[in-house]
């Protein structure tokens, strides 16, 4: 039984789902402090709720997201620059409240830019996010295109890397010396790839594509009310962040450290 996604995120044109994913990450990378970036998360929580995304998918693909700013943060907290109190200190490791609060902070800021995209494009399909991108972003055809027939061919690395496996294998290849015959079947996996792009790009030359300096598209992307009023609630969500952080003292821009 598969399950449809909700109306009020997949009917966004993917292009405002970008622009509004931009805006609060361009507003969180200014200042590394806690406050602006929970602030951040609460705001983007209600976000989400109200677009009715779908919590299975978001909680998959943000599991990744999670551990990897968990992993970042302890990164900071062992090797980070001392300040103030050191707690434990063992050769290069050196746990202060400097380390503690700026690892804090990282995980926060991690999540609070990376959760958004997460959410926005968890139901989005790169076809819509191509129409999108060269009706309402107004790219060059040609570079859309292209980019989304590269996305698309994406999910074949994984067969020809198992079908390489395969083939080593059964030559008698590949049953020593791991490490050489893992980089061996990766530069085999690069050499089918530049193969298959070129031999896309060709095909793709021979039906027209680019040949013309505009063209047709079999779906229209819209562009309307809702899409405003998501990108106003990324510049929301942005300034919110700033001003709190700015009031309560915890600013602190990036260019002054």
């Amino acid at each position: 039984m598969t399950t449809t996604a909700p109306a009020a995120n997949r009917a966004l044109n993917p292009v405002a789902k970008l622009v509004t994913a931009l805006v609060i990450a361009a507003a969180l990378v200014l200042s590394v402090d806690w406050v602006s970036a929970l602030t951040a998360l609460v705001l983007e929580i209600g976000l989400l709720i109200a677009l009715r995304v779908q919590l299975r998918p978001f909680l998959i693909r943000s599991a990744v997201i999670a551990t990897a700013a968990a992993l970042t943060a302890c990164t900071i907290l062992l090797y980070g620059e001392p300040s103030g109190t050191v707690h434990w200190h063992f050769l290069l490791i050196n746990v202060s409240d400097g380390s503690i609060a700026l690892a804090l902070a990282t995980f926060l800021r991690v999540l609070a830019i990376a959760l958004p995209s997460v959410f926005l494009f968890v139901d989005v399909e790169p076809t819509e996010l191509a129409d999108g991108l060269g009706q309402v972003a107004k790219l060059p055809a040609r570079f859309v295109l292209g980019a989304l027939a590269g996305l698309r061919l994406i999910g074949l690395l994984r067969e020809d890397w198992h079908y390489l496996g395969y083939a080593r294998r059964a030559r008698g290849v590949a049953d020593h010396a791991r490490l050489r015959r893992t980089a061996g079947q990766a530069f085999a996996l690069l050499v089918f790839a530049v193969r298959r792009g070129s031999k896309l790009a060709t095909a793709m030359e021979a039906r027209g594509f680019g040949a013309y300096p505009t063209r047709t598209w079999a779906r229209p992307s819209t562009f309307g009310g809702r899409e405003l009023a998501l990108i106003g609630a990324g510049i929301v969500i942005a300034a919110a962040a700033i001003s709190v952080s700015v009031a309560t003292g915890a600013w602190n821009f990036i260019g002054t450290r």
